[in-house]
């Protein structure tokens, strides 16, 4: 199964997709969240967030500058204030 992924900005919703795990730069450390992942909210510290589509496919890393993760039963939300790019 996959996880439902949202990346967010303030100015625009910046990605969608259905993956099989990302990697949150969170304050308190990185954690990773794959389908199932029990509900909790972090806050991300400036640093890589990394989407893996499928299961051993080479990662995509995308820089975010702050904000909130959000796991819940619908999946992961990230809210990042800026990302590079």
């Amino acid at each position: 199964m996959a996880l439902k992924f949202e990346l967010v900005t303030p100015a625009r919703l910046e990605r969608t997709a259905d993956v099989h795990m990302v990697t949150v730069p969170g304050t308190e450390g990185d954690f990773s969240v794959l389908e199932g992942h029990a509900p909790f909210m972090a806050t991300l510290r400036n640093g890589p967030l990394t989407i893996y589509a499928t299961a051993g496919a080479a990662p995509e890393v995308i820089e975010v500058e702050g904000g909130f993760a959000e796991v819940n039963e619908a999946g992961l939300t990230v809210l990042a204030e800026h990302i590079a790019g």
